[in-house]
């Protein structure tokens, strides 16, 4: 990495500005201004370069610092979106030069020492961006939290390994330009987040989706060690004998299952070197590259995104069971959960309409299970010579049974899954580690089809239900408020426990149950019976670890 100084040094605020409060701050590449939010209290910095443009001879490399630059740069307008295909109906300016992060702080002045949050948006590593407006950071900045969101590299251009660019890398290994970026806004966060009021000493890391696996790398990664004091991963934090690992958004590739596909893959853009590659436009680059990869065995038809992280022997040194095995882990606390409706769950409202349109089949997309026919034949690919088994312990002879049996099971595996993650992970780790369920339905039109789903509580733990239109209730922001508090005392201490709210116990591993967040607050079993509970044990054990 460019930034060479060490994390002790990185945190001296020798530029900030010092003294009064002001909408002018000075990092070391040089000076902003800021806005303020809806709340005036709150001071917002847009599209703020934290690594050079990469493109040109940059593409395709680690991040480099950032040029400075002279006067005052106006930072009110959040930066342009790293490449992807939008979703239907999205309008995103895009470009390569996409590596900006945004500050929100209500900090009077550079003399405080705010915790900070640093998010990392999910979509499969194919999509996102930090200026989504559910991750608006002005309500967790309200209570006490420096909010940092940011861009990083996507898809072939984020995520692209082959012999050559390992070659060249220095360190034999490519594949994970998305992760360096990471690291390097990590990096960034540690020299320059003083000026803004934050503290480099109290730093966690927060992501939903692909930005929860990026989260469990950052967390494995020596790259990122010391940078960041706790995790927080939102969905999909799973034992490493859980098949789900393979196709959900925490999936890897070896180093050489990446190259390999890299190469097939530069070879239809009619790139015959990295120089000739580095100058395809591109909208050249992801056509196409939105697929599943058909080569990973799940046991079910679900398959992962094709670009996505590689355990490369420098970024990512060992999969999820040798880290846990080694103890290699980054020693974080560690906040982890998983929603109601996802991993292939979904409300009993939608049933009937998934039966008449089940959809199109996309990377990274569960199976959800809502006829007979279609639950049996998931049960036996799945659980093989404990089919039998598992159709006994979640029985069904119509579709409406299958549906809720389906749902029943799924619910089971993410908790039970999530539970003996967390076993395996405090066995050499001894920072406390805090398990979450996720029951509330977002408001709005999703209600019935979509209910508590993958990602339904962004607004709420960030609380940004002002920045988001959608018909919010009084209930939705009294759990809104329950939400973002856990979530900053978490941030500020480790512990998301305070006064006004329910106990959320530590994991214990002589305890199975997860804090209920949501509809409740409190906490539940992991399983919905003890002879299910047992039958994941057994079953887990019988996988391949990931």
């Amino acid at each position: 990495m460019a930034f060479g100084l060490a994390a002790t040094t990185l945190a001296a605020p020798l530029l900030a500005q010092s003294g009064a409060r002001t909408d002018i701050v000075r990092i070391y590449s040089g000076q902003l201004s800021g806005t303020r939010g809806t709340d005036a209290s709150v001071r917002v910095f847009k599209g703020i370069p934290y690594a050079a443009p990469p493109v040109g001879a940059l593409r395709w490399r680690p991040p480099a610092p950032v040029k400075p630059w002279k006067g005052v740069r106006a930072a009110d307008q959040y930066g342009l979106t790293c490449p992807q295909h939008p979703r239907p109906g999205q309008q995103l300016e895009m470009s390569e030069d996409c590596l900006t992060a945004n500050v929100w702080t209500a900090a009077e002045s550079d003399k405080e020492r705010r915790p900070v949050y640093v998010w990392i948006y999910g979509g499969g590593f194919n999509e996102g961006t930090g200026s989504d407006a559910q991750f608006n950071g002005e309500g967790l900045a309200k209570k006490g939290v420096v909010v940092v969101t940011f861009n990083y590299r996507l898809g072939p251009l984020g995520f692209l390994a082959t012999p050559e660019l390992s070659k060249e890398s220095g360190h034999g290994a490519s594949g994970n330009y998305g992760l360096l970026d990471d690291v390097a806004l990590l990096k960034w966060v540690q020299r320059n987040i003083a000026a803004f009021g934050g503290d480099p000493a109290r730093v966690t890391i927060g992501g939903q989706s692909a930005g929860a696996g990026s989260v469990g790398f950052l967390s494995m990664s020596p790259l990122a060690k010391g940078l960041f004091h706790r995790s927080i991963a939102e969905s999909q934090v799973r034992h490493p004998r859980d098949p789900e690992l393979r196709y959900l958004n925490t999936s890897w590739r070896s180093l050489k299952q990446a190259e390999e596909a890299g190469v097939h893959y530069v070879e239809t853009r009619g790139g015959r070197s990295l120089a000739a590659l580095r100058q395809v436009p591109w909208q050249k680059l992801l056509e196409g590259s939105g697929v599943a990869d058909e080569s990973v065995d799940t046991g079910t038809p679900a398959k992962p995104p094709l670009f996505r992280p590689a355990i490369d022997g420098w970024v990512v040194p060992r999969t999820y069971s040798e880290t846990l095995a080694a103890g290699s882990q980054n020693a974080v606390f560690y906040l982890a959960g998983n929603n109601l409706d996802e991993s292939g769950a979904v409300p009993e409202t939608a049933f009937d309409g998934l039966r008449a349109n089940p959809g199109t089949r996309r990377a990274g997309m569960p199976n959800t299970n809502v006829t007979l026919a279609g639950y049996e034949s998931w049960a036996r690919g799945k659980f093989g010579a404990l089919a039998g088994e598992f159709l006994r312990l979640y029985p069904a002879a119509t579709d409406m049974g299958a549906s809720r049996a389906s749902n029943i099971a799924v619910r089971d595996n993410s908790r039970i899954s999530t539970w003996l993650w967390a076993k395996e992970w405090t066995r050499t780790v001894k920072q406390p580690v805090y398990t979450y369920f996720w029951t509330h339905a977002l408001a709005g039109p999703s209600v019935k089809t979509r209910g508590a789903f993958h990602g339904s509580e962004l607004m709420y733990m960030f609380d940004s239900l002002h920045a988001n239109d959608l018909p919010w209730t009084d209930e939705d922001r009294k759990v809104a408020d329950m939400m973002s508090s856990y979530w900053a005392n978490y941030i500020k201490t480790g512990d998301p426990n305070g006064a006004g709210l329910p106990v959320w116990p530590t994991f214990d591993p002589a305890r199975p149950q997860v804090m209920e967040v949501g509809d409740g607050f409190g906490p539940i079993a992991i399983a919905s019976s003890a002879e299910r509970f047992d039958f994941w044990q057994r079953y887990f054990a019988t996988q391949d670890a990931w």
